[in-house]
């Protein structure tokens, strides 16, 4: 009888913690986020929708995220925080019921070249264990199969306390590690192309060097000129093999050089000390083409790319080394971990197993372990972060995604939403940014943010559910349900590209001619070979401009401004109108407020606590001195400049009294892949990567090349904005260029002339060509994963 009351009790009156089932979010205005509000259901999934750059990010990441990642850090202790990165708490009024986040993003894995799939995902650390442990000749520890671990070993005399006296003793020890010794452990090895340095038909004082920054007019060109150790008016094919080595390779040493004491160093330690110190993605794009087109990267021959030395080879488990392990495609190295029935070693199969199956389940089956984790797609590189957490037991945890389609064929995307259903039905919050209709309606609670992007958004046009979104009017509603249809007639061929016996990575000796002068689709699931196609066959060709996914990289000094260059002629220009330097109108230069260094903020340390940052008083935010905002062009200041929006300075730029052709023809690259709203002086930390991608767009349309090859620039993009790209490919094809897109959405595809299909899986399951032809054939056909889903979408 009590227990009935009880039970009538609790059905009455839910208990207060149950009552905690919103995420509260009021008064944000993080970035360009308009003091919104808004409650996302607990336990659900929740897709943030809305065009590129409407503030998503802000909202679920800057905001959401952040918070809950700050409070976590402050249950430790000040020392402990002391060795975190100090996060300040989001601009919001109130974030209420919020769970620990765990972020899975897009960022792309560390580009260390040691870094491999392997060891990103603790795979390696088990694999090595299991090695040590079963593999015959037992060759020692685990680290004995590490490639990160060199062989070492030494003896000598050591100094110890004994009994109060002071007692030389003769020690020796040894290290036993699996890093193979040419390469140490990165399975290739780095050698200059000296034709690429200088022309050796010509003299010094000719201009031999072509090495950017050589030239003899330069303080680099009059050392190498009065150095004395080779004579500069002699071609350098002549000169002796000692002179040779001087020119090349010679250590530091001192000379006088015009009555000036200076350092000289031959032309490749210097080379090596200036530029391949730098990470290649922040060198300017003059110095990565030297780079790119000097160094020559050849794989070990002693360790045939492995990086593992030959005792560490030599050990094996039923005839597989641990070299040969990595080396297999996950989803048959999975296989073979099951086929191994050792009681010794039981938790460590299951551990093993689990991880290489989760790959597989993810859909990333067809990777390797021995993959460099830098060369991961962003799509590949969320999914591989995503493994960790399959598994896990955690519940009411805040998951976050963003764009976890990014990459994936529609084939895969079903599989991706069962992945995103399955952590919601554990009992956790899922946050996801997704601009894909297939995710969008499987979603319990839809946040559409607009009405567009930049200043024009951050503020919340829409919540509720799919229905309701399709019948609310917002730009997200109106295009939901957008099918591209097949065009009516397609573009001729003015030529081919042939590629013939492309076997890289997992092509199978393909045979294809791409067509030129017309609009090309490379399709296929991921995995199926399109990148290894276009990368070894195409990519490196002359005329070729490849815009591929590497996400730009800048500091909070960086802007769209600086980065694609518009900054120079507008400086000139200012200079020009006003007799002084160019180098005054520079924030990062002599036009700097003094203050804050051209920052246009101030920066206080407080320790453990968030570091505080405050608008500069001496320039007001506008990072310039006071007298540099005196001078003018076309009637408008510097810091004006900097304020305007692309679209402005494009009208501003383009006629009357300030009228700059280089700026002009910028801006214009700028509107046109739909960058109008973006500030010339916006940081590049704050670009979303959709904005980021179309930016380096921009910026790369400016290279004179014929054939352009795009990978999946639809990446971030919201359905209305995939019109306006297909507009510009259009345009792009009309004057006369060839474009090749490596693409899964299927608008895309069906705007094609030409689709060349990849497959028919991935891995070694792919690597062949299943289809070349127009989009209506492939319609036709349906022969072929790509052919079927594409058939359905446009409602064939």
């Amino acid at each position: 009888m009590s227990t009935a009351t009880k039970s009538g009790t609790r059905s009455a009156e839910p208990h207060v913690a149950d009552t905690h089932d919103l995420i509260r979010v009021y008064g944000a205005r993080e970035n360009n986020l308009k003091d919104i509000s808004v409650e996302i259901p607990k336990r659900r999934l929740t897709v943030f929708t809305g065009v590129s750059g409407s503030g998503k990010s802000s909202l679920v990441f800057s905001t959401i995220a952040a918070e809950s990642q700050r409070l976590i850090n402050e249950t430790y202790s000040a020392f402990i925080q002391g060795f975190m990165p100090n996060q300040a708490r989001p601009d919001v009024d109130v974030l209420d019921g919020l769970t620990t986040a765990i972020i899975v993003d897009q960022e792309r894995m560390g580009s260390d070249p040691r870094s491999t799939v392997g060891t990103a995902t603790d795979a390696n650390a088990m694999l090595r264990i299991l090695f040590s442990r079963l593999g015959t000749p037992h060759i020692g520890s685990p680290q004995a199969f590490s490639f990160n671990v060199a062989s070492i070993s030494g003896a000598g005399a050591v100094t110890v306390e004994k009994g109060g006296q002071t007692v030389r003793e003769r020690r020796s020890f040894s290290v036993t590690g699996g890093m193979c010794p040419r390469c140490e452990g990165r399975g290739s090895v780095s050698d200059f192309d000296l034709t690429a340095l200088y022309d050796d038909s010509k003299s010094l004082n000719d201009g031999a060097l072509t090495i950017p920054g050589y030239s003899m007019d330069g303080w680099y060109g009059r050392i190498f000129r009065g150095c004395g150790f080779f004579d500069p008016d002699k071609p350098i094919k002549k000169f002796t093999k000692k002179q040779l080595n001087d020119l090349l390779y010679k250590e530091p040493t001192r000379v006088k050089v015009e009555g000036v004491n200076v350092t000289y160093e031959g032309l490749i330690p210097k080379i090596q000390k200036s530029f391949l110190s730098k990470d290649r993605e922040a060198m300017q794009p003059h110095i990565r083409a030297f780079v790119d087109k000097a160094i020559t990267f050849d794989t070990c021959p002693d360790c045939d790319g492995t990086r593992l030395s030959a005792e560490a080879r030599s050990s094996k488990i039923k005839g597989i080394s641990i070299a040969d392990a990595c080396s297999m495609q996950i989803s048959d190295l999975a296989g073979w971990v099951r086929g191994l029935d050792e009681p010794s070693v039981a938790p460590l199969l299951t551990a093993l197993g689990q991880t290489l199956d989760s790959f597989v389940d993810i859909g990333l089956g067809y990777l390797s372990l021995e993959r460099p984790a830098g060369t991961l797609s962003g799509g590949e590189a969320q999914r591989t972060k995503m493994i960790r957490h399959l598994g896990s037991s955690l519940t009411d945890v805040t998951y976050v995604f963003d764009e976890p389609t990014i990459g994936l064929h529609p084939h895969d995307i079903q599989r991706m939403n069962e992945l995103l259903l399955q952590l919601r039905d554990k009992g956790n919050t899922v946050l996801v940014v997704e601009h894909k209709p297939e995710v969008i309606a499987v979603a319990d609670h839809i946040i559409d943010l607009g009405p567009r992007a930049g200043t024009d958004g951050g503020q919340v046009m829409f919540e509720g559910s799919v229905d309701g979104l399709r019948a609310s009017g917002t730009i997200t509603g109106h295009h939901l349900d957008d099918r591209a249809a097949l065009k009516p007639s397609v573009r001729t061929p003015a030529d081919t590209l042939q590629v013939r016996g492309a076997t890289s990575h997992n092509l199978r000796n393909v045979d294809v001619d791409i067509p030129l002068g017309v609009l090309v689709v490379l399709t296929g699931v991921a995995g199926s070979g399109k990148s290894s196609l276009i990368d070894s066959s195409v990519a490196r060709r002359d005329g070729v401009v490849s815009v591929d996914q590497t996400p730009i990289k800048g500091s909070r000094r960086s802007n769209p401004a600086t980065y694609t260059g518009l900054l120079d002629p507008i400086r000139k220009a200012f200079a020009k109108a006003n007799g002084v330097k160019p180098a005054l109108f520079s924030s990062n230069s002599e036009g700097a407020c003094p203050t804050c260094n051209g920052a246009g903020v101030i920066y206080t340390d407080l320790g453990v606590m968030a570091t505080v940052e405050s608008p500069c008083e001496e320039c007001e935010g506008r990072r310039f001195q006071a007298q540099v905002l005196e001078y003018t062009f076309g009637g408008r200041n510097i810091a004006e400049v900097f304020a305007m929006s692309v679209a402005e300075a494009e009208e501003f730029f383009g006629a009357g009294d300030a009228r700059i052709p280089a700026a002009h023809k910028i801006l214009d690259r700028l509107v046109d892949v739909g960058l109008g709203y973006i500030k010339l002086g916006q940081p590049l930390t704050t670009l979303s990567g959709g904005e980021r991608q179309r930016l380096k767009l921009a910026t790369q349309m400016a290279d004179t090349g014929g054939i352009y090859v795009l990978d999946e620039p639809t990446t971030g993009l919201h359905l209305a904005d995939v019109e306006k790209l297909l507009g510009l490919l259009d345009r792009l094809v009309d004057s006369g260029k060839s474009v090749i897109v490596i693409e899964h959405h299927q608008a895309v595809m069906a705007h094609a002339d030409w689709i060349i299909d990849l497959g028919p899986g991935a891995g070694h399951d792919g690597g062949t060509i299943v289809f070349e032809g127009t989009p209506a054939d492939l319609v036709a056909d349906r022969s072929t994963l790509t052919g079927q889903h594409l058939a359905d979408y446009v409602g064939a």
